[in-house]
């Protein structure tokens, strides 16, 4: 019988050595979480949530004064003359923006002769810009002190670890001292995507802010920024009247949007006079984004920017007070939904079967997703990929030291099956000697052709066949095979075969009905909770009509006149003893005259060669297929027979094997009127060919 009807697979899964090591790999996963966070899985979490639910502009003031490939082909490639960045600086001054910065680095001298420096110092000066300083990790002898920045308090909480530098760049003296304010123009260097950038960094020692935030701060004149803390422990940016939540690190996660055509205006446009209405009130940034002039970032929504799109999209998120936030005690919340997630698997796994437990852990990952997708959504970044990896490496834990343990069960089973071999016999004697000879029994029969063999093993008994005429017209036949093995089982199906053929005998025309019966009376008599999968039928010799039922057997397999086999699909039903009081259900086909059908027990299909794998119910069809059509049926069974002694090999046999083939000729006129069918009680016994 098939490994799991004796309930191993339930026994190793629930193996407390099994739940001791999940139990393990849970902590090992929860403390791996705490101590190094998985980054690189994190990111690709956070980059995937971006592209599913990318931010939607709100606010349309952040606009670019792009210096673009038609501005280089209009007024000539780039470095511009500075008198020409000048003119451009006051062209946007006079469209009365809301502040002006620009995302642009004067550090060398200017290459044409003039007053260049100074024309662009005085439209600095005179329009209050904010100019950009860019962080380097040694100093720049040309700039040996560190740049200006405004007063920066701290009211309460702990230092932030914020980024640091140790020199930097800038514009010339003259243009720089020119400037209402320097915000910082750096972005997370490590990272080859834009995800986030720092708000707040050191060089040397003074406080700089982000190019954005000085922008937000100039707009309302403020003369300092303050760094708060709330209930929640964490930092707030405050900047006149906007306040922008900081991480620990003073950091922002930028929530990108799609690329929007109005949200950059061409330098070109702005020289000629033609784009004042687009700038008045607009937080404006200057920067070069002709291809081959600057580095282009990649976003999480997998777009090419400019840097300067990048500081765009960082002010539409403050301006709208938007903000993508790491929860308050994240890596907490984390190690509680793996905890979560590990015990729902630690609880149900050994309870459930297989599929069941899969879908488990399907429906764990799928809660996690929603989980994080939902908090995304809030404005919170929670990790799940981590509680995820971790459900699944406990999930495997137990499924792996199950099936050891199920491995180690099967071995003692054929220990055990071993020592029972002497009883094992006994039974196999009392089977063969009850089965009947149909070749003898029906040898006066020209309506059908039955044949039927059982080859008993040393270490498996219980499997039974029965056939015989219920009256003239019907022919009743079962195939059954008993769980369990040695004596007891050999007994049982000796009780079992003869409550079958009572039972039969009165319920003449629908085997559902029949094994129904024998369920509830066989189910009185059986102490030892043995249980027998059957497949019975009932023939009608003059019409060729078959009725069916199968309770959990292996299904018949139908050739018909043209050749091809039908698998009938009848299973699906309990075997006898297992369900009180099931009503089994009948199944009828329509045979035609020289169509056969063949019966076989599990120890066909699950017959085992040297290398354990199995006879298969395909390797099956493929030899009944190459049966002539006017095969007998004893040739039919001695060619399967054949065939698993060839696939099997010097492998020991390991189970009953069964075989019943029959063969409907078609109704034929009696010989005479006194002709009588053989009698039940006239069969003549003898076990087939076994």
């Amino acid at each position: 019988m098939p490994a799991r009807l004796f309930g191993l697979r339930n026994r190793s899964i629930r193996d407390p050595r099994a739940m001791g090591l999940a139990m393990r790999v849970l902590c090992l996963v929860l403390a791996a979480l705490q101590l190094a966070p998985l980054a690189a899985l994190r990111h690709a979490l956070f980059y995937g949530y971006q592209r599913l639910m990318p931010r939607e502009r709100q606010f349309a003031g952040a606009v670019i004064v792009a210096i673009d490939e038609a501005s280089l082909q209009s007024r000539g490639q780039w470095p511009w003359p500075r008198a020409l960045v000048a003119e451009l600086l006051d062209r946007i001054a006079a469209a009365r923006p809301a502040v002006i910065g620009v995302d642009i680095l004067f550090s060398e001298p200017e290459r044409a002769p003039g007053e260049g420096d100074a024309l662009l110092a005085r439209a600095v000066g005179s329009n209050r810009i904010v100019l950009g300083v860019a962080g380097l990790f040694e100093r720049d002898p040309r700039f040996p002190d560190p740049p200006q920045a405004v007063p920066l308090y701290v009211r309460g909480g702990q230092e932030l670890s914020l980024p640091r530098f140790e020199g930097h760049l800038q514009s010339r003296p003259e243009i720089d001292r020119a400037a209402a304010g320097h915000g910082l123009l750096n972005a997370d260097a490590a990272d080859p995507v834009i995800r986030r950038v720092p708000l707040l960094a050191r060089i040397g020692s003074v406080t700089v802010p982000a190019l954005t935030i000085e922008m937000v701060r100039a707009a309302q004149r403020t003369q300092a920024l303050r760094i708060e803390y709330g209930g929640d422990g964490r930092a707030r940016l405050r900047v006149g009247k906007v306040d922008v939540p900081l991480e620990p690190d003073g950091s922002f996660w930028i929530h990108f949007s799609p690329r929007y055509a109005d949200r950059l205006v061409s330098a070109g446009e702005v020289l000629s006079g033609k784009a004042a209405a687009k700038l008045k009130d607009s937080f404006v940034l200057v920067g070069v984004t002709g291809l081959g002039l600057i580095e282009w970032k990649t976003s999480p929504l997998g777009e090419p920017l400019p840097g300067v799109e990048v500081h765009a999209q960082i002010l539409e998120q403050v301006l709208e007070q938007r903000f993508l936030l790491r929860p308050h005690g994240a890596n907490w919340i984390e190690a509680a939904l793996l905890a979560l997630a590990g015990a729902l698997l630690l609880f149900c796994v050994p309870r459930l079967r297989a599929w069941l437990s899969m879908l488990v852990l399907i429906a764990a990952l799928l809660a996690l997703a929603a989980t994080g997708a939902l908090a995304f959504r809030a404005g919170w970044l929670l990790d799940v990929s981590t509680p995820a990896l971790g459900a699944l490496l406990v999930f495997g834990t137990v499924i792996a030291s199950s099936l050891t343990e199920a491995q180690r069960q099967r071995q003692l089973l054929r220990v055990a099956q071993a020592k029972a071999a002497a009883e094992l016999e006994v039974a196999q004697r009392i089977q063969v000697g009850m089965l009947p000879n149909p070749r003898i029994a029906f040898a006066q029969e020209t309506r059908f052709r039955l044949d039927a063999k059982v080859e008993p093993a040393r270490t498996v008994g219980g499997d039974f066949y029965d056939c015989f005429l219920v009256d003239a017209r019907h022919l009743f036949f079962v195939v059954a095979d008993v769980s369990g093995k040695g004596l007891p089982a050999s007994l049982f199906m000796a009780l079992s075969k003869s409550l079958l053929q009572s039972i039969a005998l009165r319920e003449l025309d629908d085997p559902g009905r029949i094994l129904s019966r024998a369920n509830t009376e066989i189910a009185r008599e059986n102490p030892e909770s043995l249980f027998i999968t059957a497949l019975a039928g009932i023939l009608d010799l003059d019409s060729g009509a078959l009725a069916l039922c199968n309770a959990g057997h292996e299904p018949p397999t139908l050739r018909r006149l043209d050749g091809t086999l039908e698998r009938t699909r009848s299973e699906g039903e309990p075997p006898l003893c297992i369900v009180e009081g099931f009503q089994y259900t009948t199944f009828r086909h329509a045979l035609e005259p020289g169509e056969w059908l063949c019966v076989v027990t599990d120890g066909v299909t699950e017959a085992m060669n040297a290398r354990g794998e199995m006879y298969g119910a395909e390797r099956l069809s493929e030899v009944l297929s190459r049966q002539r059509e006017a095969a007998s049926p004893a040739a039919v069974l001695a060619a399967v027979r054949d065939d698993v002694r060839r696939f099997v090999g010097a492998t020991e046999q390991s189970d009953d094997l069964t075989l019943l083939c029959l063969r409907w000729s078609g109704p034929v006129e009696p010989v005479s009127a006194d002709a009588t069918p053989p009698s039940r009680t006239s069969r003549i016994r003898g076990g087939g060919e076994g």
